[in-house]
């Protein structure tokens, strides 16, 4: 039977701030931010649902997600953050239930993508911003809500005889913990294999000292010490000399963005969104930067968020997650760039120079979690190389990422633009690391060395087509006579396969070589929950979800396939 929803289509907007949140409280008392979750029941994304034991939707992912950027750009004198719950005895109870039951496939499944990618962002804070995050767990933390404390660096429960962390997602939903949860129990937390396998089919999971026994979490406290515990371990960690954070310099404010809406576009200030609705497809058009960059790192942080390579790289952030969500038909994502490669070099310039100060690293680490987004949305990726690209530095990542790209071979019939070249630099060589570990170049050449060498050799030079193609940096070379028609040729063919099975071969080929704790969650677990949520033991109508909170049990199709 087809799975029944309620409409998701409306159109979701990732524009946020705090002043606007309604399920967040975000203090600042350097070195320490408190980020505590107060979910507004009301104040989901539909209003068929309500949020309630602090349960979550997209909505209050959203908010999570900029409290998130803006601690890390906002707030340089932040070493360490404390998440924890405004309520009593709930932590967070996950993902709302009937919110899942209620959406399409298709929300589900980015949904779900999308608090992945939030997570990693925690984790990528504390790894590599010196920001560390530490849950105050200080009520029950159910599914999503115990991924969400998995997601930070230390974990604080209250011992109160009552409060407890549990995956309960296989036993009670038929469905699989739908952020990271299995995957960083065992990867992570280093829970031992029999263990977690208890723990994950324990409805009402593990509490206190067994917790800590088992390595769910790291420390227990009486309630009477619970908030003096946590402000100790935030102000040890803020205090560790493995944090470079400035204490004392302002960071900048992350505006709204400035974006226009039309039927068929998107317009930024540096990325123009092209929809073609009959070929399924929304091309790309980012522009290189327009006068004098800033050379300092006081200049830097004075231009803000108007830096180019910050603001670029937001806009590209909003514009592939709102094509993730609100146009799921455009499955192919072609990528152009314009505009003068010496702009983007001399961007790519300051962030080298600056390496090592704070908002240079931010920035390079922003556009490294942008480009592992592009990468994990489900969508056929194309770069077109012609006459007029700047396909050079951190713009040269977007030729890299590409399933197919296309180089001009030469001009076009009126020679009146000069041919196209690529430029590869060290930025392209480790600056943004895949969800594998590698950077592109390694990937792309994983299994040939010498390949790779050779390319390293040709760092910073200008390689027209022929070049390009003797390198293997790029798929195909037609001249101005074929060019056109190769393209279209690739787009028309590509919106006649399967998009089911295209995700699933571009999710096989694009992260080869070492599996990472990134790439099991967005390719065996992500995949995994993709099939469970359009089975019948799942979505059906005597499926888990549905009857749960019903009072009925659901009705398993006992066969394992």
């Amino acid at each position: 039977m087809a799975e029944q929803f309620v409409n998701t289509a409306q159109t979701v907007d990732f524009d946020s701030e705090p002043s606007s949140y309604r399920h967040w409280e975000l203090a600042v008392d350097p070195p320490v931010a408190t980020l505590t979750m107060q979910v507004d029941p009301a104040g989901g994304l539909r209003d068929d649902y309500e949020l309630k034991l602090n349960s979550y939707d997209l909505a209050v992912d959203i908010e999570l997600y900029d409290a998130v950027q803006r601690l890390r750009f906002e707030h340089p004198e932040v070493r360490a953050v404390v998440l924890t719950s405004g309520q009593d005895k709930v932590f967070c109870a996950g993902a709302n239930i009937q919110m899942l039951a209620g959406s399409s496939h298709h929300h589900k499944v980015n949904f779900c993508k999308f608090t992945n990618e939030t997570r990693n962002s925690i984790e990528d804070a504390t790894a590599n911003s010196g920001q560390v995050w530490i849950a105050a767990v200080n009520g029950t933390a159910a599914g999503g809500g115990y991924e969400l404390a998995l997601a930070c660096d230390e974990i604080i429960l209250v011992d109160d005889r009552a409060s407890a962390v549990s995956l309960p997602e296989v036993p009670l939903l038929g469905v699989l913990p739908g952020t990271g949860g299995l995957t960083r129990v065992v990867d992570k937390r280093h829970v031992r294999r029999d263990l977690a396998d208890v723990f994950a089919t324990r409805a009402e999971g593990v509490k206190g000292r067994q917790a800590i026994e088992w390595g769910l979490v790291d420390v227990v406290v009486p309630r009477s010490r619970f908030d003096e515990m946590v402000r100790e371990r935030a102000l040890m960690r803020a205090g560790a000399a493995t944090s470079d954070r400035p204490g004392e310099e302002r960071g900048i404010v992350l505006g709204v963005l400035e974006r226009s809406e039309g039927d068929d576009v998107l317009r930024y200030e540096h990325l123009d969104v092209r929809l073609d609705r009959a070929l399924g497809a929304a091309f790309f058009t980012i522009e290189a930067p327009v006068g004098p960059q800033p050379a300092t790192a006081a200049e830097m942080v004075e231009a803000g968020a108007s830096f180019w390579p910050l603001a670029a790289c937001r806009e590209l952030d909003d514009a592939v997650l709102r094509l993730r969500f609100n146009e799921p038909e455009l499955g192919t994502w072609v990528f152009e760039t314009v505009g003068a490669a010496a702009g983007v070099l001399a961007c790519d310039d300051v962030l080298r120079e600056h390496q090592e100060h704070w908002l240079g690293r931010e920035i390079r680490l922003y556009w490294a979690r942008t480009l592992r987004r592009l990468e994990l949305s489900s969508r056929s990726l194309v770069t077109l190389v012609r006459p007029g690209s700047c396909f050079v530095g951190t713009l040269a990542e977007l030729a890299l990422v590409a399933d197919r790209s296309f180089m001009l071979d030469g001009t076009f019939d009126d020679g009146a633009v000069p041919a196209p070249y690529l430029q590869l630099t060290d930025v392209n060589d480790g600056w943004y690391p895949m969800s594998n570990g590698l950077s592109q170049l390694e990937s792309r050449f994983l299994g040939h060395p010498e390949a790779l060498v050779a390319v390293r050799s040709r760092l910073g030079k200008e390689l027209l087509a022929a070049d390009a193609a003797e390198l293997g940096l790029v798929t195909f070379t037609p001249d101005g006579i074929d060019f056109a028609d190769e393209v279209r040729v690739t787009l028309e063919e590509r919106a006649s396969f399967s998009p089911d099975a295209l995700t699933a071969m571009e999710a096989n080929y694009r992260f080869a070589g070492p599996e990472t704790m990134q790439t099991k969650l967005f390719g065996r677990l992500s995949a995994w929950q993709n099939w469970v949520f359009q089975r019948p033991n799942a979505v059906g109508p005597k499926g888990a979800l549905r009857s749960f909170g019903t009072g009925s049990r659901p009705s398993y199709d006992r066969a394992r396939v």
